[in-house]
C-alpha cells in the first residue's frame, strides 16, 4: 500500500527562511525560521497521512495497522518507524552536541520520567528511550565539526596559537579527557584569556575576507557575529573549533554520525536521516539547554578521521536505483532513485520505506490510478510493496527504509 504523506516543519532559530519553503513551493509561509521539515512517525511531530481520503497522523495508523511496518521490522524495532527523514537549512551554526547509545537513552529517559520533567520542558535531556545515529547528504556546500581530530593535530593546532598552547602542554601531561571537562566547565575569566587574543589578532584578516573556512580562526569569528554572541559572554563551545575536525562536503557528498561523536553543523542544506529520536546532548553554542554534565559522560574521545561518503554518479550504476553506503547504520538506510521523462523502474519495498522527490516529478503506478509527485512531496510505502515509478520531469528522489 502507498500512502500520500506530509512532513513537519519545525521553527528553530539556527534555521533559515527560505530554502525550505521554496524548495516545496510553499503558497504562504510565516515569519519563522524553517529548519526542518520531518517526514516520520516520531511521537513529538509525526507526519501526516492520506487515508480513506482523510488526513491522519502517520503514529496513530502505525498504532492501529502495526503491520504496514513489516515482520522483520517489528521483530527488530517493535511497532515503531525506526528511523526520521528531514531536510535541513542551517543559516547559523548549531550546537556543539552528540547523541546517546541505546542504553544511555533508556536510562536517561527513566531518570528524567522519574524526576517529573515534562517532555516538554526546555531543560529535558532526553525526550525518547531511542538513540540516534544519523547520516547527511549535502545539498550544498556544507560545513561541519565531526569528532576529535588527531591528538597530534590538536597539540600542534593549539601550541601554533599563542593563547592556547599552554592547553597542548597540559593535553600532553592530563590527557585529553580531563582538558577537554575543564575546557567545557572554564569560567568567563578563563575563556576570555583563551579567547580575546585570538578575536584580536584574527578579526581584520577575518573582514577583509582573507582567513580560510578551513582555518578555525574564521568559524570562532563567523559564529560570534552569526549568533551575536558579546565578548563578555564568550561560549566554552568556540574551542571546539581546535579540537574537531572541521569538515567541508561538496554538493551530493555525505557522511556518518554514530552516538557519542562530537559535532555541529555550521552552514548549508542536508538531507538528515537517522533512528528515530530527538536526544540530543548540548555542550555549548545554543540558546537551548546545555548539558555538560551527560555531555562529558557519553562523550567519545577517539581521534577520528572522517570518512566521507562519495557523490553519486549514475554514469558508474547499473540501476536507476542507488544505495548510500552508511555500513554501521542498522536503524536506517537512504536510497536515491533517478528518473527520466517515461523512465520505469520497478523494486519491492521489503520494509515500511518513505520516498521523498527531491527534483523533478514522476508517477507512482498503483494498477488502477496512479500518484503524481512532485519535487517536495512525499510517500508512505508499507512493507512488502511493489514499486512501479514512470518518470515525469527529470530528476531524482530519495527512498528512507532499512536496511537489506
Amino acid at each position: 500500500m502507498i500512502f500520500k504523506l506530509v512532513g513537519k516543519h519545525q521553527h528553530y532559530n539556527w534555521g533559515g527562511e527560505d530554502f525550505i519553503p521554496t524548495w516545496l513551493k510553499l503558497a504562504h509561509k510565516n515569519a519563522q525560521p524553517y529548519a526542518e521539515y520531518w517526514l516520520g512517525a516520531h511521537r513529538s511531530a509525526p507526519s501526516l497521512v492520506e487515508f480513506e481520503q482523510k488526513w491522519l497522523p502517520l503514529d496513530r495508523l502505525l498504532d492501529t495497522a502495526p503491520e504496514l511496518l513489516g515482520d522483520e521490522s517489528r521483530a527488530k524495532f517493535g511497532d515503531e518507524l525506526p528511523y526520521l527523514l528531514k531536510i535541513l537549512d542551517v543559516k547559523l551554526p548549531l550546537s556543539i552536541q552528540l547523541h546517546p547509545t541505546k542504553s544511555q537513552a533508556e536510562q536517561g529517559f527513566l531518570q528524567e520520567e522519574q524526576q517529573g520533567i515534562p517532555l516538554t520542558a526546555s531543560h529535558r535531556t532526553y525526550k525518547d528511550r531511542n538513540h540516534k545515529p544519523e547520516m547527511m547528504i549535502a545539498l550544498s556546500d556544507f560545513w561541519l565539526l565531526h569528532g576529535f581530530k588527531p591528538l597530534t593535530q590538536i597539540i600542534q593546532d593549539l601550541q601554533n596559537r599563542a593563547s592556547l598552547a599552554p592547553l597542548a602542554e597540559r593535553i600532553q601531561q592530563q590527557g585529553l579527557p580531563k582538558v577537554y571537562a575543564e575546557i567545557m566547565q572554564a569560567d568567563q575569566t578563563q575563556l576570555e584569556q583563551w579567547i580575546l587574543p585570538i578575536i584580536e589578532q584574527y578579526r581584520p584578516a577575518y573582514q577583509q575576507g582573507k582567513l580560510s573556512l578551513n582555518q578555525a580562526e574564521y568559524w570562532v569569528l563567523y559564529t560570534l557575529d552569526a549568533m551575536e554572541i558579546p565578548l563578555t559572554k564568550l561560549d566554552a563551545g568556540l574551542l571546539c573549533f581546535y579540537l574537531f575536525n572541521i569538515v567541508h562536503l561538496e554538493k551530493g557528498e555525505g557522511i556518518y554520525q554514530g552516538a557519542g561523536l562530537p559535532h555541529a553543523y555550521l552552514r548549508g542544506q542536508n538531507i538528515e536521516l537517522m533512528a528515530a529520536s530527538d536526544n540530543v546532548i548540548r555542550g555549548g553554542l545554543t540558546s537551548k539547554y546545555v548539558d555538560i554534565p551527560a555531555l562529558l559522560s557519553t562523550i567519545d574521545y577517539r581521534e577520528v578521521v572522517p570518512k566521507i561518503i562519495p557523490c553519486y554518479h549514475p554514469e558508474q550504476q547499473e540501476s536507476d536505483l542507488f544505495l548510500y553506503p552508511t555500513p554501521l547504520a542498522q536503524d536506517f538506510a537512504l536510497q536515491r532513485l533517478d528518473f527520466r521523462p517515461f523512465s520505469e523502474e520497478r523494486f519491492t519495498s521489503s520494509s515500511a520505506s518513505i520516498l521523498l522527490v527531491m527534483e523533478g516529478s514522476l508517477y507512482l503506478d498503483l494498477g488502477d490510478n496512479a500518484i503524481h509527485l512532485k519535487q517536495g512531496e512525499s510517500v508512505f510505502i508499507s512493507a512488502n510493496t511493489q514499486v512501479e515509478s514512470i518518470g515525469e520531469q527529470k530528476g531524482y528522489a530519495v527512498v528512507a527504509t532499512l536496511p537489506m
